[in-house]
This record gives C-alpha cells, structure tokens and sequence, in this order.
C-alpha cells in the first residue's frame, strides 16, 4: 500500500531572471501534518499556487493518490479534493458567517442545507461558529475557523495552511492544533506552512525544507530542535539576541496621557484613555490579537490621523498631540507602518525613491528644492549594504523586492537616520527566521545605542526576546506594564484574548 497521499517530482517553474522551483520533489504521507519551511523567496508560494491550481509548472508532475493532477485554475484544485486556507482573511467582513461560507461554495446549495453541513462540522471539531453574525464581530480566531469550515465544506484531502497562527493568540493556537490533530486522526492529510519553528517541532509529523527554489531535505520533526531547523533553512546559525537593560536610562522621552478616539464605525475600533510612557533606551512592546486597535493606535502616533482626538502625545517634552507626519519625523522620530508594500514603500518606485518617503531632519537628499541624486544613491547603496538586502542594484522597484528584503530596507531606512524615537508595527511580519533574526538584532542594536523603541506586534515570542516591557491591547484599552523578563506568559495570552481588566 502506497503510504503518500501527494507526489511532487521534479517541479519546476522559471520567472524572467529567477528559478522559483528547480526540480522540487517530496512525498507527503496520507493523514499527516506535513510543514514546508524556507526564507522569502524559496519557492514555497510557488510550489503552492501550483499545488491550488493559481500557477501552472513549466515541467515535472503531481500524483494525488498516484494519479497525475494539473490545475487550470483553485475550482478544480477543490474538486479533485485540495483545499486551502490563506493566511490573510479572504472574507466579506460586512457579510455573516452563512452568506460567507455559501459564497465560498462552488456547489449549488440552500441555505438551510448549508447552515445544517455548517453545524455538522463545527460540531464535529469543536469549532464555535456564530452562523448568523457578521464577520466584523469575530476575533481572529473565530474567523479562522470559519475559513476552516469554508474549506472542510468542499471535503478536501488535502488541507494547504499558509502561516495560519501568524494573528492568533497562544490559547487560540493550540487549539487550532487540537482541530488539525483531530483532522489528520481521521484521514485528512495537512500541508503546513509556517516560520514558528517552534510549532513545527511541536505538531508536525514530518518537515521538508527548501532553500533557493530547491528542496534541501525531509525529515522527522520530532528528531530536529530550533536551531537544526534554522541552520538547514538558511545554511548558517542564526546568532541569539540579548536586550541589554543598562541601555534603559531613568529620564522619560515620550509619553502618551488618556489617549481617546471614538471613530462611529463598525470596521475600525475606538481607542480608550491609552496611557504609557517610554523611558530612553527602551524598548517597550504592545501586544494583541490583530482588530484591537493597534492600527487605530499607530496612526494616532505617526500623526496620519489626529482628528478629533482627546488626550496628549508628548516628545522630548514637547506637546506633539496635533502635529502631522512631516513635523514628528523632523523631531527624529522614525516610523514603519504594518503594510510595507503601499504604505511603508511605494510599489512601483525604485529603492532610491522610495528613500525620499522618510525625510528626516539634516539629510542631504535636496538643496534650495534641487534634488541631490548622487546623496540619494549613496544613502541608498548603504541602507542596501548594512543591512543584506539582496537585491540586483538600488535602481530595482519595491515590488520585486521579496517580503523579508523590503522590510529589510525599509527598517534600515528608518534606522539610518538616527532616529530618538521608532515605532514599528509588526517588524518581522511574514518574513523568514533569517530576515526576522538580523530585524531584531538590528533594533536591539539601535536600543543600545539610546534610541527608544515602541514595537506593535502579535508576536509574542518577538516581544519576549526583544522587548524591556510589554502592555496588552484589547477592544482599544491597554493593559498595565510587565517587565519582560518577569512575564507570566499564561497571562499574557488570556489578556490577548480579551480579558485585561
């Protein structure tokens, strides 16, 4: 009896100047949890899309239970009984669960049968699923597990997950885990893609891991440790990071007082009487499930939206409560937005242009409103360099940048205008472990060296390793300090999941 579900031989598929998949081959076994690990821009969303029917490969094959399957397009994908779930939402947030899920269907159904094969599921796996309440109201969790649902509807065979644990909380990961295990004891077979090392070693069965478009080996999880894992991916060990508490001075530089914005909108969530302090030196980390408020937050702190705000924002002394972008980086504060692509960097400009979006106090880039193009490619060129950002040439847009690479450059491009103050949301979001390594040392570098640091991130283990102090944000409210060091991390995740009061 043939113990693989899935056969990949010999994949291949080239893009003007890259080989995203040279010769992929790997087996999955039937009713395992199989992880796909890799940097940005190792061939694993290639591999993928081709697997869902997104992308056609220009040579090799895939057998689903021994017969050679070719998608045209993710209908057929879901006929032949391959399902996936997105790491980034793909629902209708206006919309309930039920119109959701029938919308996801490719069968003609009512909706009564669909609320009833719904139940039925959600029973089954102990997911708790509010059948008639908009998407907007869920948690991440819970709208996790109406993707699951959407996806266990077209009764797959194979379950792709990309990055599913990237927006939820430890107590909603492992129950996640709970439902895959419950998933694969009955035959379900699940491919795993993820960058938490950790989670692999924990839950999965077997790992293959590509580096360079190329398989590099499969193995048993349970036989590699973190750093096994680390060095097979990237081909190097990865250095430990250490944040130094004598950087913290004792003098106050930024402060925020009862900061209040209500926004009458049920999409976006209303910021109440936040209140924190950030000491020089420091590097203070807010935690939260994504929809709480931390976009809300960073753009009262960036200064993109001050409308109708209550409260005081102070810097270095200085009231900056209603000063806009342009004036707060002018006092050397830096910024890095969530979305790299669109709002840290424009997607069609070239690396060089893309320096000028971050103006900052003393440069050189323009004299008399004249642009200075050599200081311009020069700053450029050494954002590039100290800071591995692999790319042909400063002259590249963006957008061919690879995820882990352009959060590269535009971290490095915060950081090399010496800012006081940086805030950063989600600095290692969607990049591989050695892209997310060099982003953490480098911003415990920049601590030490007195600049003071606000991290937003849903990452709990970023937090732990670089943060002084951690605050949890919930439904708009933030939480009381914790001294990292001293973190209950039970507490933490049920604070994420709602309750910090």
């Amino acid at each position: 009896m043939n113990p693989y579900l899935l056969e990949i031989n010999d994949i291949c598929k080239k893009y003007p100047g890259v080989i995203a998949n040279n010769n992929v081959s790997f087996n999955i076994r039937d009713g395992k949890i199989h992880a796909l690990l890799g940097e940005n821009g190792a061939g694993k969303s290639t591999l993928v899309k081709i697997l869902f029917g997104l992308v056609t490969s220009d040579s090799g094959n895939i057998l689903l239970n021994r017969e050679e399957i070719k998608f045209k397009n993710p209908s057929e994908a879901k006929a032949t009984g391959v399902g996936m779930v997105f790491q980034h939402f793909s629902l209708f947030e206006s919309l309930t669960v039920s119109e959701n899920l029938i919308l996801g269907l490719e069968e003609n159904i009512s909706f009564k049968k669909l609320k009833n094969r719904a139940i039925e599921i959600s029973k089954k796996y102990d997911l708790t699923l509010d059948l008639d309440s908009p998407i907007n109201n869920l948690s991440a969790g819970e709208k996790q597990s109406v993707e699951i649902v959407r996806a266990l509807l077209q009764e797959p065979k194979i379950l792709i997950m990309d990055e599913p644990t990237s927006v939820l909380t430890p107590n909603e990961s492992d129950k996640l885990f709970v439902i895959l295990k419950k998933l694969t004891n009955e035959g379900k077979t699940i491919l795993y893609i993820t960058h938490k090392l950790d989670e692999v070693i924990k839950n999965c069965d077997e790992v293959t891991i590509m580096r360079n478009g190329e398989v590099i080996t499969t193995c048993s999880a349970e036989a590699e440790t973190k750093e096994t894992l680390a060095v097979k991916m990237l081909g190097y060990k990865v250095k430990s990071q250490v944040t130094d508490y004598k950087s913290v001075k004792n003098n106050i530089l930024f402060q925020v007082k009862n900061l209040s914005k209500e926004y009458n909108d049920p999409f976006l969530t209303d910021i109440k009487n936040i209140s924190f302090s950030l000491k020089e030196g420091e590097i203070f980390g807010i935690a939260g499930v994504a929809g709480n408020g931390q976009k809300e937050l960073m753009e009262l702190l960036t200064g993109e939206n001050i409308d109708n705000i209550r409260g005081e924002v102070l810097f270095d002394n200085t009231n900056i409560t209603n000063l806009p972008t342009k004036f707060r980086r002018e006092l050397a504060i830096g910024f890095v937005p969530e979305d790299r692509l669109g709002h840290s960097a424009v997607p069609e400009l070239s690396l060089s242009e893309n320096i000028l979006l971050s103006q900052f106090a003393g440069n050189k880039f323009s004299k008399m409103g004249i642009l200075n193009f050599e200081e311009i490619e020069t700053y450029t060129k050494n954002v590039i360099s100290n800071f591995n950002v692999k790319t042909p040439n400063e002259l590249i847009s963006a957008k061919n940048l690879s995820g882990g690479n352009l959060q590269k450059f535009v971290i490095g491009r915060e950081i090399s205008s010496n800012p006081k103050l940086l805030i950063v949301y989600q600095p290692t979001w969607g990049v591989d472990t050695g892209a997310e390594s060099f982003i953490r040392e480098s911003l415990i570098k920049l601590s030490k060296e007195g600049t003071s640091l606000l991290i937003i991130s849903q990452d709990l283990d970023e937090l732990i390793e670089i943060t002084h102090s951690v605050s949890v944000i919930s439904k708009g409210k933030l939480s009381e300090p914790f001294e990292t060091k001293n973190l209950n991390i039970e507490k933490l995740g049920i604070m994420m999941g709602g309750e910090i009061d």
